[in-house]
């Protein structure tokens, strides 16, 4: 049996699975805790990987590893190969205004044009969770961090790299999906733009820069000093999309912390909006995705106020109506990525003395949800990409109110996943295809899922766009600006 090994390093934890290369059987996990917080140092994501590593029982009889990770995570390296400051996590919204900045400066002053020029470069236009809005951040609020920067790295390119153990900064590797994520990769031609990058950092030259080579699907990367094979890794949608075995005419509607609706398409997407973000998969083709700050924290949120635990939320939530009788909930609680609100708050709205009832809270709650994540959806179907079904996955799809609702408000059937790790699982398919001598993804299937269609519900969805609207209206008189890109 030769066994591989896939890690997840997420914001929340490491997560590490190790799996039979031939059949995928699991057979043995560990996981650790990464620090809480929108930036963090990247030591304690190696430090975790080694006790996620020790739980799962070592790698000792491992023959491959691959490792995706959060995606945009800014690490700035010196000449000498150490971290500079706390890695920026891509739900820090505090580069929102040197997004802003960015598509100005790179439209002359003409967002709309600074929007269709970021498109057409870089298959997506920056928002704060992008590496490169970070890098302005940097660049303009600790210009000594920014001048000592020798080296670029994303969280799973740093781990990769420290697992191979050189110290040498040419050393760096990625992968496209990852790169894709950055604001300063060309996803359609394959190359940095370090143009972009000099713009970002606010410097005539940034050749001088080391950024990770991307590595091709599949490629091994380099060795462990045990002599474990590594794959290139990924970033961590793209990991999510391999351990699902994601096809083109599926989209992949992860709901944990963030919200992440994903589709495989053969052809690169550019959406001058920045709503969908034309980002590139682990296995040569593309994965246009769209991402929302708040997914299952908002039914979390909901169930404290309501005091009850997860069985009872979901009892309430059923034994509503759909509509919760007028009540509706836009759940921009963190601010919002999509549409791009991230000075934002959550709304509740329709309260009458009817519709304020614990069962249409609960509702409501689900509904806004959904909703939500429907609208990015629906957004990725607008630029060409072809959606018949969904597979659903994240923290929150094990709710039973979010299964039974999903298929009515998303228009489409359903794939409820089982239970997994779905994107160490891909880094561990991708493991496998490198140890396998495959050119192609490794897929182990989804044994469990479970299939669910409804009718479509327009009317929520409308009455939930309508008030989305208003809120979008509302946020952009506040900062006296033209309104956001919506759906």
């Amino acid at each position: 049996m030769a066994l591989v090994a896939g890690v997840d390093s997420s914001t929340q934890s490491c997560k590490v699975v190790v799996r039979d290369a031939d059949s995928g059987d699991l057979v043995r996990t560990g996981s650790a805790p990464h620090p809480d917080g929108t930036e963090a140092d990247p030591r304690a994501w190696w430090s975790a990987l080694g006790r996620a590593v020790e739980a799962a029982g070592g790698l000792h009889d491992v023959s491959a590893l691959s490792v995706a990770a959060q995606q945009h995570g800014m690490i700035c390296l010196d000449e000498r190969g150490e971290v500079i400051r706390s890695a920026l996590l891509w739900n820090d919204t505090r580069s929102a205004e040197a997004a802003e900045d960015l598509v100005r400066e790179v439209g002359e002053g003409d967002e709309d044009e600074g929007r269709r020029r970021w498109a057409t470069r870089t298959g997506s236009v920056p928002l704060a969770s992008f590496t490169v809005t970070k890098l302005r951040w940097l660049a303009t609020h600790e210009p000594e961090n920014a001048a000592r920067v020798a080296a670029i790295a994303l969280p799973h390119d740093w781990l990769t790299w420290r697992l191979r153990g050189s110290g040498r900064l040419e050393d760096l590797v990625t992968d496209r999906s990852d790169a894709s994520g950055t604001g300063y990769w060309d996803t359609t031609a394959g190359e940095y733009r370090r143009d972009l990058l000099a713009l970002a950092l606010l410097r005539d030259d940034v050749d001088d820069i080391v950024l990770p080579r991307v590595a091709e699907p599949f490629e091994t990367v380099g060795l462990t000093a045990e002599g474990v094979a590594l794959g290139p890794g990924c970033g961590d949608n793209a990991g999510a999309a391999l351990g699902l075995g994601l096809k083109p005419g599926q989209a992949s509607m992860s709901l944990g912390t963030s919200g992440v609706v994903a589709a495989v398409s053969q052809v690169p997407t550019g959406d001058a909006s920045g709503i969908v973000a034309g980002f590139a998969d682990a296995t040569g083709r593309y994965l246009p995705l769209a991402c929302t700050l708040n997914a299952s924290r908002v039914l979390e949120a909901m169930r404290q106020v309501l005091a009850v635990d997860f069985e009872e939320f979901d009892r309430l939530a059923l034994s509503s109506v759909p509509g919760a009788q007028g009540l509706v909930h836009i759940p921009y609680l963190e601010g919002e990525r999509t549409p791009n609100l991230p000075r934002a708050t959550g709304s509740l709205h329709g309260m009458t003395l009817a519709s304020m009832s614990r069962e249409h809270l609960a509702r409501a709650a689900v509904e806004g949800l959904l909703c939500h994540v429907a609208e990015c959806l629906d957004g990725i179907v607008r630029h060409g990409v072809p959606v018949e079904e969904v597979v659903l996955i994240g923290g929150a799809a094990r709710s039973e109110a979010v299964r039974e609702l999903a298929p009515g408000l998303l228009g489409r059937p359903v794939v409820i996943a089982p239970s997994r790790e779905f994107v160490a699982d891909g880094a561990a398919a991708q493991a496998a295809s490198v140890l396998l001598g495959h050119d192609g993804p490794t897929v182990w299937g989804l044994d469990g899922a479970a299939h669910t269609s409804a009718p479509p519900q327009p009317a929520v969805r409308e009455t939930y766009r309508r008030y989305a609207a208003e809120v979008a209206a509302n946020e952009s008189t506040r900062r006296g600006s033209e309104p956001p890109r919506t759906l």
